[in-house]
């Protein structure tokens, strides 16, 4: 026959499902009735939170732990722990999974176009590239999952490894990198719905090891598409940079990609004029090339600033250190790029 200090001892040794201690541990075994003519033993017991699949799962070890110990029936009630109890072991509690976009450390900045064409890759590299060249911990996401072009235009070569269940991802220029051209066999198509983007964007976040970030920039496509609206949902707190040329036309186009980034109450940091002048190595003389106003006026209708203008030219390649976009630290451009990034740390401040 089974009595109440048998009952506690076959009990006593299970594990609660949340805190990891033993019932007898957690002094969770609050009441203990025994019916003898029916053999049928009740219980009520403590455990951390009630109505979950775990608190189904402890139920069934307790049911069969009592018959096996030769109860013919079995009752159970559950409530929670007291307070002091969930305190005292709360840090016990496995952490939850740490995501990306529930970082507080991490500024997220998207750059953005009205159209493509204007050079947003290029800026969104060589931005991140800068940024990390004053000592930033920075992450690249290539959000322009139909227009890949980040690992080409840095040069890279190897794709991303998996270690346990994350994607560790490619490093270069002290630049963390993760693009759909890694996941794509010789620069296939992809033919993706909507919703099919979004669930790769999020897998961004959620599943490379981006460790602790400054910066997380992502490289949007241009327009104001699927992934552009996706962006705008997974992160309320996102910058955006307005990449344009000189153009009058391409600055009204871009206007766009500013009016839906404040409806979405994302902070446009600034405008970047790219291809401002062309400046010829002879005379000195500067060029206009694509006209001229386009970032002053962008920048004037979207009630921000400029952040630089960047003339036509081409970085110095390297054959032993190829990367086709990225400027040198001491190249003319590569100083405006850091010149742009100051401004960015300073505006985040």
């Amino acid at each position: 026959m089974l009595t109440e200090n048998k009952v506690r001892e076959v009990l006593g040794g299970l594990i609660e499902p949340f805190l990891h201690k033993t019932l007898t541990e957690l002094n969770a075994i609050e009441e203990v009735k025994i019916k003898e003519e029916k053999n049928h033993v009740s219980v009520k017991l403590l455990i951390a939170r009630t109505g979950t699949s775990e608190q189904l799962q402890l139920q069934t070890q307790i049911v069969n732990a009592l018959k096996e110990a030769g109860a013919a029936t079995v009752g159970i009630r559950f409530a929670e722990l007291p307070e002091e109890v969930l305190a005292q072991y709360r840090n016990v509690e496995p952490e939850e999974e740490q995501n990306l976009l529930q970082s507080k450390n991490t500024t997220f900045i998207a750059i953005a176009s009205g159209k493509g064409g204007v050079g947003k890759s290029t800026v969104s590299v060589n931005l991140a590239v800068a940024l990390a060249r004053l000592g930033k911990k920075v992450g690249l996401i290539d959000a322009d999952i139909y227009g890949f072009s980040v690992p080409d235009m840095m040069g890279i070569t190897n794709r991303p490894v998996v270690r346990g269940e994350k994607i560790i991802p490619v490093e270069r220029f002290g630049v963390q990198v993760i693009s759909m051209g890694f996941f794509v066999e010789d620069n296939a198509p992809i033919i993706w719905r909507g919703p099919m983007l979004g669930k790769m964007l999020n897998s961004f976040f959620s599943e490379v090891e981006w460790g602790d970030l400054d910066y997380l920039l992502l490289d949007l496509p241009p327009g104001t598409g699927d992934v552009a609206l996706d962006v705008h949902s997974m992160l309320p707190a996102c910058k955006e940079i307005i990449v344009t040329t000189p153009h009058p036309t391409a600055a009204f186009v871009a206007a766009r990609a500013g009016a839906m980034a404040l409806k979405t109450e994302h902070e446009v940091l600034g405008v970047i004029e790219n291809m401002a002048y062309f400046e010829s190595k002879v005379t000195g003389e500067k060029e206009y090339v694509f006209g001229r106003g386009g970032g002053d006026k962008l920048s004037e209708e979207l009630n921000t600033v400029l952040l630089g203008r960047l003339p036509l030219n081409q970085p110095d390649w390297n054959d032993e250190d190829f990367a086709p976009s990225v400027y040198q630290e001491d190249h003319q451009i590569g100083k405006i790029y850091i010149e742009i990034a100051e401004k960015v740390t300073r505006l985040l401040k």
